[in-house]
């Protein structure tokens, strides 16, 4: 519905109520969030919602930063990569919610907007980056920057996200597994699948919500979620155990 929220939920599921390690938890999300990005993202192509040339571009240029970013993720403790989810989305959030406020849309016409080549390479290798380190597909990176930095619709950068992190999410998951890491094959298989449903249920009450609507519950998501890492991280010691 809202283009991201996948791995920013799964994670903290992951890590806080399935008890799981922080780097577990961030491989198992880019299976699992990769899968269900790809049926939101199908579910968003037929409403013609997905900008197809920025995807390509996009995808591309993340990579060097996806393979950068697990690198790093190996030598970064849990507590650390929590907080760092957290401020990153406080920050999407604020971003998001100004750009709302300002109804600073360039493309009301309905259109994909031009490609900005240099721009926009740079911003996909930092998505790409976020990526591999904190194993969320980059949604809640992926939204704010098409719609205030690129001058998307919210609808359009909704759908064009899903893509974006059904083809970096691919990526990730083949560095992580690189690196040796592993999953629970039935953990992951069970939330998968239910996340393909709420997927494509969630691409359905979109259609029914006003380009408003999307940012203000993608903000508030964003502003739940990564206050609650912060201050569980950096004043209670993190996640149990």
């Amino acid at each position: 519905m809202l283009g991201g929220g996948g791995s920013i939920l799964l994670v903290p599921v992951l890590v806080y109520a399935l008890g799981q390690d922080a780097h577990e938890a961030v491989t198992a999300s880019l299976v699992i969030v990769t899968i269900a990005a790809l049926a939101g993202g199908v579910g968003q192509a037929a409403q013609h919602n997905v900008c197809w040339r920025h995807v390509a571009l996009f995808g591309a240029a993340a990579v060097p930063g996806i393979l950068a970013g697990t690198a790093a993720g190996e030598i970064v403790s849990a507590e650390i990569l929590l907080v760092v989810l957290g401020i990153l989305m406080l920050a999407a959030a604020y971003a998001t919610t100004r750009k709302q406020e300002r109804h600073a849309q360039s493309d009301s016409d309905g259109r994909c907007p031009a490609i900005h080549f240099g721009r926009e390479a740079s911003f996909a290798a930092a998505v790409g980056f976020v990526t591999g380190l904190l194993g969320v597909g980059g949604g809640f990176v992926v939204v704010p920057v098409l719609a205030l930095a690129l001058g998307f619709q919210m609808r359009h950068a909704v759908g064009t996200s899903l893509a974006v992190i059904a083809l970096t999410g691919v990526v990730g998951t083949a560095a992580h597994f690189a690196t040796g890491r592993g999953i629970d094959p039935g953990l992951a298989f069970a939330m998968t699948a239910a996340m393909v449903v709420g997927a494509l249920a969630g691409v359905r009450l979109g259609q029914h919500l006003a380009d408003a609507g999307i940012a203000r519950a993608f903000a508030g998501l964003l502003s739940a979620v990564g206050a609650y890492l912060i201050v569980s991280s950096a004043l209670f010691g993190g996640p149990p155990g």
